[in-house]
């Protein structure tokens, strides 16, 4: 290996991120450790590398939002998942977030390493900085929405919000799929928060124009496309 990839292990287990520290030095890679999710999330913020392997259940930040703050900061730097959690809701949760792979514990560390060349292969999936849909624009590395040229007034949240229906332009997006990638939780019905925070959002991205973008489909959800009226 010509020039040393570097990768981040962040594992609250010192004792398994010892063991994928040594067995990742020993295949000729340069890996850092943290073993609680802030300390990884600052790491993975303020240092570059090629792969990030990010447990997912830790006490304190767990995998998932640090991925979330990754990823809504405009870091496209590849994710390897490990977790416990084995279910088909867990791994379509995680590859939403962002992951570019999920590997599920125990595992063989052959497989690991297996899959580490993979993704690295393959490079990182650069996302664009720039979503537009007509004459909306995203801004995501500034957080920054503006609309007819004009800035919009965003929460976190709400930009979270319109990202996240930008993103999947066109596809309709249920009130659960959006809490759990937004809020960080499972939907409940008795909750209103989605369809709070979507009639907030449209008060600033839809109201004060003529054409809107943001779409309600009964009895599924939202979708942003453009096809408004």
């Amino acid at each position: 290996m010509s020039v040393q990839m570097r990768i981040l292990v962040v594992e609250d287990e010192r004792k398994a991120a010892d063991y994928l520290h040594k067995g990742l030095t020993e295949n000729g890679y340069v890996v850092d450790q943290a073993h609680n999710g802030d300390d990884g999330l600052h790491l993975a913020l303020s240092e570059y590398y090629d792969l990030i392997v990010l447990d997912i259940l830790m006490p304190d930040r767990d995998g998932r939002s640090i991925l979330q703050s990754l990823r809504r900061a405009g870091r496209q730097t590849p994710v390897l998942f490990l977790t416990a959690c084995d279910t088909v809701s867990d791994r379509v949760l995680g590859l939403e977030l962002g992951a570019d792979d999920y590997l599920v514990k125990p595992f063989a560390f052959s497989e690991l390493l297996a899959r580490v060349r993979s993704i690295l292969r393959r490079g990182p999936t650069r996302q664009p900085e720039l979503l537009r849909v007509r004459d909306l624009e995203l801004d995501l590395p500034q957080h920054r929405a503006t609309r007819a040229g004009q800035r919009l007034d965003l929460t976190p949240k709400e930009f979270a919000l319109l990202s996240l229906l930008v993103r999947r332009k066109g596809e309709v997006l249920s009130r659960t799929l959006i809490s759990e990638l937004v809020w960080e939780m499972h939907f409940d019905s008795d909750t209103n928060v989605v369809d709070v925070a979507v009639r907030r959002l449209r008060g600033k991205v839809d109201d004060p124009y003529p054409q809107k973008l943001i779409r309600t489909v009964r009895g599924v959800g939202y979708v942003i496309d453009d096809n408004g009226a």
